[in-house]
């Protein structure tokens, strides 16, 4: 069966990890199957070989068929569910949508990319290392960064409370958008949804500040 294309949302699995900010990926996978099935088709697949919750996904938006996957290898090992999906499928790097956490994009805004680096993300690191290139697209989910400097690890696998929630949750629609614009016209259409998502800055400050290594798992 040909497939236009994968979304692949990254997270961890489990209870423990459930609406955290570093699952904002399995989030947008979520809220993609839960449309597909009142607007289109969600089909069930068994992702075992692969690793993943796996969904065929069918709607106009999408102009033809989807796979969506959850990896649950946790985060750090993503690219061991992703290549042997995308190599079963014969889907190609360039087929690839990866949708994930960005502690450098605040909260409720939007980026999407084609290729780059991992900017300390591991789930990406994975990933672009099982594949052997870093030419797949990324949809970035802005978390923003802890208001304590050092406080990473505890910010990620937190959950957004009050207006920082109310952005998060308002994101995933606008990501939705980010990626039936990308599904219907490409690549430049896709960037200026995203960028759609932007919010006044403060004079002086750069609009992503330069990519820091985390301890992200």
């Amino acid at each position: 069966m040909d497939y236009n294309g994968v979304l692949v949302g990254l997270g961890n699995p489990g209870s423990r990890y459930e609406g955290t900010r570093h699952n904002c990926g399995f989030a947008l996978v979520d809220a993609l199957v839960d449309m597909a099935q009142r607007q289109g088709s969600a089909e069930s697949l068994n992702g075992n070989k692969f690793s993943c919750e796996l969904w065929r996904i069918r709607l106009n938006q999408l102009d033809g068929l989807w796979l969506a996957a959850k990896p649950q290898t946790y985060m750090n090992l993503s690219g061991q569910s992703v290549q042997p999906l995308l190599a079963w499928h014969k889907l190609r790097p360039s087929d690839l949508v990866v949708a994930h956490d960005e502690l450098d994009i605040a909260a409720g805004e939007l980026r999407f990319k084609l290729g780059g680096g991992n900017a300390g993300h591991n789930g990406l690191k994975s990933i672009t290392e099982l594949l052997g290139t870093p030419d797949f697209y990324r949809l970035r989910i802005g978390i923003g960064r802890p208001p304590h400097k050092g406080d990473v690890t505890n910010w990620v696998l937190g959950r957004p409370q009050g207006e920082d929630a109310e952005r998060t949750q308002q994101s995933m629609s606008a990501a939705l958008d980010t990626l039936f614009a990308f599904a219907d016209k490409g690549l430049d259409s896709a960037l200026r949804v995203a960028r759609k998502t932007a919010q006044p800055r403060k004079k002086n400050t750069p609009e992503d500040a330069p990519s820091a290594t985390s301890d992200k798992n």
